[in-house]
């Protein structure tokens, strides 16, 4: 009879940082209100432009403008959220 010898305790894994969130509403605000600015002058742009012969044009340039800004603003949230990201040691008791 063969015995296996006898494995090692299973610890778990501990990490050496703390992950924290800085973010704030005040740091997306500012970039939330640009948004819906440039939402705001493209609805009025295409109103404006809804009086005219073609108004299917008016329909594209609004939806090219927020299709083309939707990427700018993810890009800032994401490298704004990353910016606040901290990673701090722990205490050694």
């Amino acid at each position: 009879m063969t015995t296996t010898p006898a494995s090692p305790p299973v610890t778990a894994l501990t990490s050496a940082y703390n992950v924290r969130c800085t973010l704030t509403f005040g740091d997306i605000y500012g970039q939330i209100l640009i948004w819906m600015g440039v939402i705001f002058a493209s609805l009025a742009a295409g109103l404006g432009l809804m009086g005219a012969t073609r108004p299917i044009v008016a329909l594209v340039g609004v939806g090219l403008i927020l299709v083309l800004s939707l990427p700018f603003l993810l890009f800032a949230f994401t490298t704004t959220l990353l910016n606040h990201i901290a990673f701090e040691p722990k205490r050694q008791p």
